[in-house]
Parts: C-alpha cells; sequence; structure tokens
C-alpha cells in the first residue's frame, strides 16, 4: 500500500521540479483540489526544498493514518529520527486543537507502525506567519517521543538541528521502516467513522493473533449471510468474546459493506445501548460536516444527523416500527443486534408492553419479537446476535439463553450458528452449549467466538485479570497483572484529586480520559462525585478539553451504563461500597434512604459484578482505581466499608501512588 501522496529521498526531493511534484500529489489525491490546498501544497514544498538541502534523508508528503482517517502534512526521516511535521499554512498562532493534531499523528506512528515503534519521533507544528522564536526548550524525552515543537517556516531548519542535537547516532533501515506492518487498533468511534468513510476492516485491525481471529470471524459471518440468501435461508448467528474482542467491529463492518438499500445484503445495525447509539450517530454526523466543510461544500448538522440514522439505529425504534406494521416485513434483510445479550426476557417486555405501550395481550420476550420481525421475509433473512461475556447489567436482561429459546420454541426451521468455545461461566457455560446442541438446525463454528481483547493495543490480558480479580483466583490474578502491569499500568490511590492528576499526566494529545463509576456508588458526593447528576453521554465521549461537559474536565462521570460498548484511553475507577471485597467473597450493597441494604437477589448480585466488569474493562492504556478513605464519622462511609477492598487489590499487585 502506497501510504504518501509524494515520497522520495531528499536529495531527489530537493532536485525535483515543484510542479512534478504537485502532479504525483494531484493525481494521488482522489477529491476536489480547494485552492487553499493547492497553495499550502506549492509553500510546503518550495519551503522544504529551500532548508532541506544539507540534510540526507527520506521525506513523505501527505502520508496516511488510516485509524484516524487523516493524512500527515509532511514526514521527514532524516538521520534515523522521525519527524512528523504539521504547516498550518497562513496562522500567526498555536491552537491547542493543532498540537493535541500533530501529537495523536506521532503517537500513532509509536503505538501501531511496527518500524517506528524503537524510533524517536519529534513532532512538529509549523504556524508560517507566527513572528517570534519559540522551542528552544525542548528536551530529549525518556520514551524517545518529544514534546510538540511550535516553529514559524523560517525557523523549522533550525529546529531540525536542535532536535538531531539532543538525539544520540541513530539508524534506521528505510526498506524495512517502509515494508513494516501498520497494526490500529481503533476505539468503536474511529472505528465507525473509518468503516462508514470507505476503510476496511483489515486497513484499521492489526496482524497478530486476536485481529486475525477478528478477520476470520467477520468472513464466518459474511459467508453465513451468503449462504442464507443463496439457498432462500433463515439463521440466527451468535458472535461471541471477550470485552474489547471486536464483536462491534464485526457487526459495523457488515452494515458499512451493505450499507446501500438497494443492495440486496442491505444491513442495520441495531443496539439497544441509547448512549452509544447516540454517540456513534453524532460522530457520524459531525464527521460527515467537517468533511464536506474541507472540501468546501456545506453540510448542514441535521441534515446529517438524518442520514447517519438509518444505518445506525436504536433497536427499540425497530421494534416499535414492527408493532406498528405486524404484517410488513422489514426493508433489511440483515439484521446486526449489538450487546445481543441485554435483550429483555418475557417478563420485563411484557410488563413494558403492558405498562408503557397498552398492549396488554403481548406474550413475548423480545428476541422473540425481534426474531418474528425478520420472518416475515418470505424467502431468506439472517439475524446476527452480537453477544458479551458477563456483559448482563440490568434487570430482565436475557442473555444468549434468550434468543436460543425463541428459535427452539417459536422458530425451528432457523438455522442456528455459535462458536463451542463458549467454555466460561459468563457465557453459561456448558449448559449454554447443551442447551444449542439440543437444538436442531445448530452448527458450531470455533471462529465466531472472539478470545483476544484487542482494546487496549499495550496488553491483551486486561480482561483475563479483571476476571480473575473478580472471580478472587488471587495467585492468577497476581500471575497476570506482572505480566501486563509493565506495559499497563494499574495503579491505586486513595486520594481522588491524585487520580486526576495521574489521569493528566499520562494523556498526551487528544488521548481520552475520564472518570467512571458504579451507578450504585452514591456515597461518593463527599467526594465531589454525584452519580445521579444527568450525563450527556455524547458531550462526555465527544467533546473537546475546552468543553466543561467533556469527560476531559473531570467533574462529571460516567456509570456503567454510559460507557458499555466504549472505550477511553485513560481511566480513574472511583471504587464504593456498594461492592466490597471481604475474606468470604464480595459482598453486595444497595444505599437505601440513609443507609446501605445487602442486595440478596442472585441476579441483583450479578448485575453488580458485571457492572465493575465493564468499568473495569473500558481503559485502552492503563487506570487508576480510587478508593476512597471512607469516614469514621459518617456511618455511611464507615472506613471498614473501603479498607478490605483496598487491602485486597495491593495484594493483588496494584502500586499504590
Amino acid at each position: 500500500m502506497n501510504r504518501a501522496y509524494y515520497k522520495n529521498t531528499i536529495a531527489r526531493f530537493c532536485a525535483d521540479d515543484p510542479n512534478h511534484i504537485m502532479g504525483k500529489m494531484v493525481v494521488e489525491h482522489h477529491f476536489a483540489l480547494l485552492a487553499t490546498q493547492r497553495d499550502a501544497w506549492v509553500e510546503q514544498i518550495l519551503l522544504l526544498q529551500s532548508i532541506l538541502k544539507d540534510f540526507t534523508g527520506h521525506v513523505y508528503f501527505e502520508y496516511s493514518i488510516p485509524r484516524m482517517g487523516k493524512r500527515i502534512d509532511v514526514l521527514l526521516i532524516i538521520d534515523g529520527v522521525i519527524f512528523v511535521v504539521e504547516f498550518k499554512v497562513g496562522a500567526s498562532s498555536f491552537l491547542g486543537a493543532d498540537l493535541d493534531q500533530v501529537t495523536d499523528y506521532a503517537l500513532d506512528l509509536r503505538n501501531f507502525h511496527e518500524g517506528s515503534h524503537d524510533a524517536y519521533i519529534v513532532p512538529i507544528l509549523v504556524s508560517t506567519e507566527f513572528e517570534g522564536r519559540v522551542g528552544d526548550d525542548m528536551a530529549q524525552p525518556k520514551d524517545k517521543l518529544f514534546f510538540p515543537i511550535c516553529c514559524n517556516g523560517a525557523e523549522l531548519e533550525r529546529v531540525i538541528l536542535c532536535a538531531l542535537a539532543l538525539i544520540p547516532a541513530n539508524f534506521l533501515d528505510m526498506a524495512s521502516w517502509e515494508s513494516s506492518g501498520y497494526k490500529p487498533t481503533p476505539t468503536i468511534i474511529e472505528a465507525t467513522l473509518a468503516l462508514y468513510n470507505g476503510h476496511s476492516v483489515v486497513d484499521i485491525s492489526r496482524n497478530d493473533a486476536g485481529a486475525i481471529n477478528l478477520r476470520g470471524t467477520s468472513a464466518s459471518v459474511a459467508n453465513i449471510i451468503k449462504s442464507a440468501r443463496e439457498n432462500n435461508e433463515k439463521a440466527i448467528v451468535f458472535v461471541t468474546g471477550v470485552p474489547g474482542a471486536g464483536k462491534t467491529l464485526v457487526g459495523l463492518n457488515i452494515a458499512t459493506t451493505h450499507i446501500d438499500k438497494d443492495d440486496e445484503l442491505y444491513s442495520v445495525f441495531l443496539s439497544g445501548n441509547g448512549p452509544l447509539v447516540s454517540i456513534l450517530q453524532e460522530a457520524l454526523a459531525r464527521d460527515k460536516v467537517a468533511r464536506a466543510k474541507e472540501k468546501g461544500e456545506r453540510v448542514k448538522v441535521g441534515a446529517a444527523r438524518s442520514e447517519v440514522k438509518a444505518f445506525i439505529q436504536n433497536v427499540h425504534h425497530f421494534r416499535d416500527d414492527g408493532l406498528a406494521n405486524l404484517e410488513t416485513a422489514p426493508v433489511e434483510h440483515v439484521a446486526l443486534f449489538d450487546e445481543a445479550q441485554r435483550a429483555w426476557d418475557k417478563v420485563q417486555t411484557v410488563d413494558f408492553m403492558r405498562m408503557k405501550k397498552g398492549r396488554s395481550n403481548f406474550n413475548q420476550s423480545e428476541p422473540e419479537f425481534l426474531i418474528s420481525c425478520m420472518d416475515r421475509h418470505k424467502d431468506w433473512a439472517v439475524v446476527v446476535c452480537l453477544v458479551g461475556g458477563g456483559q448482563e447489567i440490568n434487570k430482565g436482561e436475557a442473555g444468549i439463553h434468550g434468543w436460543s429459546q425463541a428459535v427452539k420454541e417459536s422458530f425451528p426451521e432457523w438455522n442456528i450458528y455459535a462458536s463451542d468455545q463458549l467454555f466460561d461461566s459468563e457465557y453459561g457455560g456448558q449448559a449454554t452449549i447443551s442447551d444449542l446442541n439440543a437444538i436442531k438446525g445448530t452448527t458450531f463454528i470455533p471462529q465466531l467466538h472472539l478470545k483476544a481483547s484487542m482494546r487496549s493495543f499495550r496488553s491483551e490480558k486486561v480482561s483475563l485479570f479483571v476476571k480473575q480479580l473478580l472471580d478472587l483466583e488471587m495467585s492468577q490474578a497476581q500471575d497476570t497483572f506482572k505480566e501486563l502491569s509493565e506495559k499497563y499500568p494499574i495503579v491505586l490511590t486513595r486520594d481522588l484529586d491524585r487520580g486526576r492528576e495521574w489521569l493528566r499526566s499520562k494523556a498526551r494529545g487528544s488521548e481520552r480520559y475520564g472518570i467512571v463509576v458504579s451507578s450504585q456508588a452514591e456515597r461518593l458526593r463527599p467526594l465531589g462525585v454525584h452519580v445521579k447528576a444527568p450525563v450527556n453521554p455524547v458531550n462526555w465521549f465527544l467533546d473537546g478539553k475546552d468543553h466543561v461537559r467533556s469527560s476531559y474536565y473531570l467533574e462529571d462521570v460516567a456509570t456503567e451504563f454510559h460507557v458499555q460498548g466504549l472505550e477511553l484511553d485513560w481511566a480513574c475507577l472511583v471504587w464504593d461500597a456498594d461492592f466490597r471485597y471481604t475474606p468470604n467473597g464480595w459482598k453486595n450493597w444497595s444505599f437505601r434512604g440513609n443507609k446501605w441494604q445487602r442486595v440478596k437477589k442472585e441476579e441483583r448480585q450479578m448485575y453488580q459484578k458485571n457492572a465493575y466488569r465493564v468499568l473495569l474493562t473500558r481503559a485502552r492504556q492503563g487506570m487508576i482505581v480510587v478508593v476512597p478513605e471512607g469516614n469514621d464519622t459518617d456511618i455511611t462511609r464507615a472506613r471498614r466499608y473501603y479498607d478490605d477492598t483496598y487491602e485486597y487489590l495491593v495484594k493483588v499487585g496494584l502500586e499504590v501512588v
């Protein structure tokens, strides 16, 4: 894959005709070329040709970063050092957003481009009309990634020389660097934007075992859909996996592949996770507006929102359409249900239909009704259920069993496809496999289970560690923690302000960080954490550092209901007295009135444990856990409510900061 519009050795670039360079770049630019872009390229070419003549190395213009859907203006490799140069032609100041942009590019190379992992990387922001001198205080970083350096065009040569003077003799094999793999791990928001804008799942996923598993799963689902259409069959497919394994990415890949309504395989991506749907819809709409603006076009955000809503829908809207037209089949032949384990069981659905919809004679579970909607097709239909293990977090969520039972009892002619790798208790273990085995028409395909977490590119063992931690497997958790802690820091404190400081010190560029808490964490108000305060998840996840409602401000907190299916780069989990470690196991509590009350129902205990599983697996790069000191003068926050949990985490191995 040719990642750059133009590439050459610096010597050949300096000798090349600027018109020839421009011509090559225009050919590679598959969009209308705006005058502002053309003029910016001309100025960059002329400036670099004038200052690079005494350097040896390579130059790349418009170097692609597919995970971000962006291109680096100029990449210079001189004496084995990678310079990431972002130009703001005509600018006379340095904006925070632009500093984050060039830092993000540098981080992307460092984290995901194999040839750049161990190289020195220097991000430079060039505002060509800035008057003054900056960049004199640069220092060699411990991790080889410099903090962004600001300068104007006239100072760029000096900045490059100063950076080179700080770095010991270095060698970078260019043939190896150019051919080395790009192994991105996008957030679900980044993946949605990239897939929607035409990138394939191969472009935005890694090439290691976890990613190979992901592509194998995508291919298996695609083959089942193809076979169902060709043979006029109806099928339900269970795609299962550990937290962060890429289940949602599989669904989005299918949906974006068949996004055209005239496509016979036209698909719809459905989720009952309201915050996730709202966030992805708004992210797509904002991106659509921004891309149009870059092309000199104008798209109203309202029109953009309307368009993307056809692609990602709330499953409850799909359900309501099915209720309004009981005989009409949906326009889609393929429905992809994200977090299908959260669909309601019969008791919850019947109660909702009676109380909220006025349908006293309704007598189906949510899985049964949703399958019945797709069953209205006379020829073929496929339902793809994306199921997370141990992710049921609310009353009445049916899990994988609710779907298999619906097929067994009401749709025996439907074929079932699932993995035979569902041994863990989070999926029901052997009981689930036995249930599926007992249903005629079940086919087991091992690739339908995603075993490796890809959420954290630093360590795939985070979800395993969290499982062992919550299952009280002390020695196993200690061993796993030793393996992951060097690359994926998990630290412990009793001071929330220290937690905030730790997050800010770790994050660079636009890496997102925030505070997460259990929805039952009702005695954190003395610390300034009000779990019942309304939070807009769209603002929290999408808005920038200057927005007081964004996660960056570290004021509003998100619960398991806000963050499930999404991720942060760095997280601070504040652990309240609702879920307490004791020598006899976890004890579950709920705050009612003026005191904590024991949670005795096993179902609610499971939801609470799963809530902490969700919270503990949100961070891609590392997290800090805050277990408050408590206060013996406040009977609702006695120190003993927190101390045992804190000591347990210390024994597991978390470093105290």
